[in-house]
């Protein structure tokens, strides 16, 4: 989460954009599950607008249905991932999260082309069916659905900057990712009808997933002047801060029991803290370690797993509930090559488990742990462009 966290800080992945309109193929489901008729408490919602898309996608050749990678790109040492498939191919295609039925993902994407940036996107897990969910306008990251399958909420720019993509971070700071005020979270359904925003306050509001429980979301705001993790109930009421210690908390996911959360954070010293506070007076951000945390469901009980003074994020539960599988660049004295670790929930027993050396990150379980979805740049045909593949998990 966080704007593809390592295209912009370590300039790993591209820029995307799409361009799609009335060529995606399949309707999504129109029935309500019962139970599910969440109401949102803030209900300004933007007109839906399918004449434009910022993204720019090229649908015929981003989105062709899975295709398993060729013998050439197999790697012996990645013993955990078997019948390997590409489910994307070009452009950037990022952060991809399942639907509670295990049928479908939720991403974004967009084309590698000047000016353009993310929407939202469904697709099947084969790859098809693939639908335009955000309305085109703005940026957007952080997708995830609600229970029910009916809903997905989403963090986006589209009620600033007349709809534009948002101006990129200054880079005269170096390499610095933007913290955008104009993010809020919004919900539409799956034919990408806008229902209403859950968050409507000054400040970054994005990073947002569901507890599996059904009754809570975690997100990442700086309403509060510093960078913290907060939850509130589905309709978006009941907000409470779940972090405090200053520096970045963010990138959260709960445990398959909804216990527990799992968060990437930053907490700086001496010089760097310095450069923090300006930073973040800014609005940006230049976190120069990421750590793997956990914590209670109600912010208590804060334990940290990694001590890698790395780039460590984008953690995610084991099904079992006892392991944590994360991005890391630990292993890359120069820091630009990101494989996945896997981890007990203790801080024990840290293994590897990709061996590809450019980018791999946003790893996904299925509830029955029987395959694991995650982005990379491997089996690249245009330099840089990130996608989404889906693998057999084995033991």
């Amino acid at each position: 989460m966080f704007k593809s966290f390592a295209v912009i800080l370590f300039g790993v992945l591209s820029l995307f954009a799409l361009n799609a309109n009335a060529q995606f193929t399949a309707p999504a489901d129109t029935a309500k599950p019962k139970g599910h008729n969440y109401k949102l408490r803030t209900l300004r919602v933007a007109v839906v607008d399918r004449t434009s898309d910022n993204s720019m996608i090229e649908i015929d050749s981003q989105f062709r249905g899975a295709k398993p990678l060729p013998a050439s790109a197999i790697i012996p040492l990645e013993k955990h991932l078997k019948n390997i498939r590409q489910l994307t191919f070009g452009g950037e295609n990022a952060e991809a999260y399942l639907s509670p039925d295990g049928t479908h993902l939720s991403f974004q994407a967009r084309a590698m082309k000047p000016g353009t940036c993310d929407q939202i996107f469904t697709m099947t897990l084969d790859g098809k069916n693939v639908k335009r969910i955000s309305n085109g306008k703005g940026k957007t990251t952080c997708s995830y659905y609600f229970p029910g399958n009916d809903r997905i909420l989403y963090s986006t720019t589209q009620f600033a900057y007349g709809g534009a993509c948002p101006p990129d971070p200054d880079r005269s700071h170096g390499y610095v990712w933007s913290l955008d005020p104009g993010y809020d979270i919004c919900v539409s359904d799956t034919n990408g009808t806008p229902l209403g925003r859950l968050t409507d306050t000054a400040g970054y509001d994005a990073e947002a997933t569901i507890s599996p429980k059904g009754d809570r979301i975690v997100f990442t705001s700086t309403r509060g002047g510093d960078i913290d993790l907060y939850s509130m109930n589905l309709d978006g009421s009941d907000v409470k801060q779940l972090t405090s210690q200053e520096g970045y908390d963010g990138g959260a996911f709960y445990s398959p029991d909804g216990a527990r959360i799992v968060y990437r954070a930053s907490h700086p010293a001496g010089d760097e803290l310095r450069e923090y506070r300006e930073l973040l007076r800014l609005g940006l951000i230049k976190p120069h370690t990421l750590e793997i945390w956990v914590m209670n469901a109600d912010g208590s009980e804060k334990h940290q797993l990694t001590h890698s003074n790395a780039a460590s994020f984008a953690p995610y539960f084991h099904p079992d509930g006892k392991h944590i599988i994360f991005s890391s660049n630990m292993d890359d004295p120069e820091g630009r090559k990101f494989e996945l670790y896997m981890i007990n929930i203790d801080g024990t027993g840290l293994e590897r488990i990709t061996y590809e050396k450019t980018f791999n990150s946003f790893p996904v379980f299925t509830l029955d742990g029987n395959h694991l979805i995650f982005c990379s740049n491997r089996n690249n045909t245009v330099p840089h462009s990130t996608n989404i593949f889906i693998a057999d998990w084995v033991d």
